[in-house]
């Protein structure tokens, strides 16, 4: 929370110096900041429409899959979801943050954002018209275990 508000109190200040020095291109900026949102406002609220239904529909099932007791299968589980699924980033992080609030282990969620992020099953075919076929495979393959290792480290440093 003190982070948004620093955030936002920087772009306030920020934005009264910068209307202070040029109204004219502030004001230009601005307009070109608002049509861009209303550009992306569907995308950010359907994101946010998916991030709900999922939540809902598989919030008291996230700990019996993806918690610590599951051990390893639990952990595999949640790394081929997400070396499967396509999402964005940004609607990755507050869906973990969701599965860790609903007792998801740290490894589990670490291993569901490295592998959304580096694993590209979706892309694959793409992947392969354009880089080849043995090199995507292989880059996928070596991302997976990257992923995987990265996944452990997290769940032990935290």
């Amino acid at each position: 929370m003190k982070t948004a508000i620093s955030i936002n109190g920087l772009v306030i200040v920020l934005l009264i110096i910068s209307f202070i020095k040029d109204k004219k291109k502030t004001k230009k900026s601005l307009l070109i900041a608002l049509k861009t949102l209303g550009k992306i406002a569907p995308s950010i609220l359907s994101v946010i429409l998916l991030i709900g239904l999922m939540y809902g529909l598989f919030s008291d099932k996230i700990a019996l899959f993806f918690g610590q007791e599951n051990g390893v299968i639990g952990f595999v589980t949640i790394a081929l979801f997400g070396s499967v699924i396509h999402m964005p980033s940004l609607l990755a992080f507050p869906l973990a943050g969701s599965f860790l609030a609903e007792g998801a282990s740290v490894s589990s969620v670490a291993a569901f954002i490295t592998t959304l992020t580096m694993i590209g099953i979706v892309t694959l075919p793409l992947e392969i018209k354009t880089m080849g076929k043995k090199f995507a495979i292989y880059r996928n393959l070596f991302s997976f275990g990257i992923a995987l290792i990265i996944a452990v480290l997290m769940g032990v440093i935290l």
